[in-house]
């Protein structure tokens, strides 16, 4: 039943402390990364939960434990490069200093370039003539620089190339930061597909039917169709695509047939997907539908990174009574207060019996009050005044500090109940949790520390 988890997983947060994963569902990071068999690490998720820092941190663990290290990032905010102390990344594996640990291990970096990406591809499949035409195609350098999927698809060329090579132990892949987790499936197929669909192949046909029958069936039977075009796209954009699809009408199958060849990479036993996710709803949901759409197409899924966890050293305290705790100090009339305290002694009931107990004054005498009967009184007034406003910025501070911790146990329980309902969903999926850091990770030794907390 679904309340009970929620009761459970109150109860632990409310005792300060997380409940931990079961042993064995717990995802071993460093058995994975050790082993020679792990190729490529594909780290993927919704935006947002830290995919970027989770591919860098597996990646320097990875070459301090003597692995030889190449991190792939699509991410346009520049961190990796920063985090790693390289001035900046290019589409060119760039080695990073400072990595630490007794073996032989090395840890390259760079950034997608998606367009140099492209460019590369059409340098290595056509000739010096048709390639310097096909750069200089309006229509190629739109389609290059921010077609739909462009990026994905890039990403996995570059992935395909990296392999190929041969010169790393170990690829790690930052996804691309899209929308959707699938994107980056999908992207070959769909900019395959375009490639070889019916319009492309419609277009190439008077390329392809030569002569006078060219001529013909190009006046003819293309007539209307690049007239709606034209009035569609604009007569120079039509003549663009035209010539674009004639300069790469060699190329056209190359497309698909690598996009296919780096899906089967993909499905390889040599991959690990690791899905990164915080624990919140909506990229815990996300993560679920991932695991799910891996399954379908026979991914192999390592496990799941639950990044950010929050805790508390507080492990005696539940927000319930951090709550009462600071509603007793808030509210003056609920404070029990001992004997000897300032308000019993200012209370009416004590003025009364010490005026009544005191020597009356003759009226024919009165009393002349003197500077040091003035300075007497003004040093009581005033330590009474800073005691009191002392005893209060404290029990206000206190309270503050009970109502934010309260918050936290809030959190803590929501978060586990989160994570409950996927591992009560998915409970075939390991799960490596990650402790939030204090602050934001900015250089190798926070990327040390995120590593430690990912190896448990």
């Amino acid at each position: 039943m679904t309340p009970e988890p929620a009761r459970t997983s109150d109860s632990a947060a409310a005792s300060g402390a997380a409940r931990p994963l079961d042993p064995a569902r717990a995802l071993d990071v460093d058995a994975l990364i050790d082993d020679p068999k792990t190729r490529i690490v594909v780290c993927c998720g919704s935006g947002g939960v830290g995919k970027t820092t989770t591919a860098a941190a597996i990646g320097l663990r990875a070459a301090e434990r003597g692995r030889k290290v190449v991190v792939l990032t699509i991410d346009p905010a520049r961190r990796l490069a920063q985090s790693m102390g390289i001035d900046r990344l290019d589409n060119v594996p760039r080695r990073v200093k400072d990595v630490e640990g007794d073996g032989d291990g090395e840890l390259h970096a760079m950034m997608l370039d998606m367009k140099r990406t492209f460019d590369e591809i059409v340098e290595a499949h056509a000739d010096k003539e048709r390639a310097a035409a096909i750069l200089a195609n309006p229509f190629y350098q739109s389609l290059s620089a921010g077609f739909a999927g462009t990026q994905e698809y890039m990403a996995m060329e570059k992935l395909g190339q990296l392999r190929s090579r041969d010169e790393w132990d170990l690829i790690v892949v930052d996804t691309p930061p899209s929308r959707s987790a699938l994107d980056f499936l999908d992207a070959p197929k769909r900019l395959g597909s375009f490639l070889d669909g019916k319009l492309i192949r419609l277009l190439m046909a008077p390329a392809k039917v030569g002569g006078r029958a060219g001529m013909k069936f190009l006046n003819v039977g293309m007539s209307m169709m690049t007239g709606a075009l034209g009035k569609l796209l604009g007569g120079p954009l039509l003549r663009d695509v035209q010539t674009f699809v004639a300069a790469m009408d060699t190329m056209f199958g190359g497309f698909r047939t690598r996009a296919d060849a780096t899906y089967r990479l993909l499905q390889a036993p040599g991959t690990a997907f690791l899905v990164v996710a915080s624990p919140e709803r909506d990229a815990l949901r996300e993560a679920a539908y991932f695991v799910e759409r891996l399954a379908a197409d026979d991914m192999p899924l390592a496990g799941l990174v639950l990044n950010r966890v929050h805790g508390s050293g507080a492990a005696h305290l539940s927000a319930e009574r951090a709550l009462a705790a600071a509603e007793n100090l808030e509210e003056s009339r609920i404070v029990d207060q001992g004997d000897g305290k300032v308000g019993d002694r200012n209370s009416p009931d004590n003025l009364l019996s010490s005026e009544t107990s005191q020597p009356s004054v003759p009226s024919e005498a009165p009393h002349e009050t003197t500077t040091s009967d003035v300075a007497d009184t003004t040093d009581v007034t005033d330590t009474t005044d800073t005691s009191d406003a002392s005893d209060a910025s404290v029990e206000q501070l206190t309270a503050g500090l009970l109502r934010l911790h309260a918050e936290r146990m809030r959190l803590l329980a929501r978060e586990q109940r989160t994570r409950d309902r996927f591992t009560a969903l998915h409970p075939e999926v390991a799960v490596a949790e990650v402790a939030a850091l204090p602050g934001d990770v900015h250089d190798l030794a926070g990327l040390r520390a995120i590593g430690d907390r990912l190896a448990g």
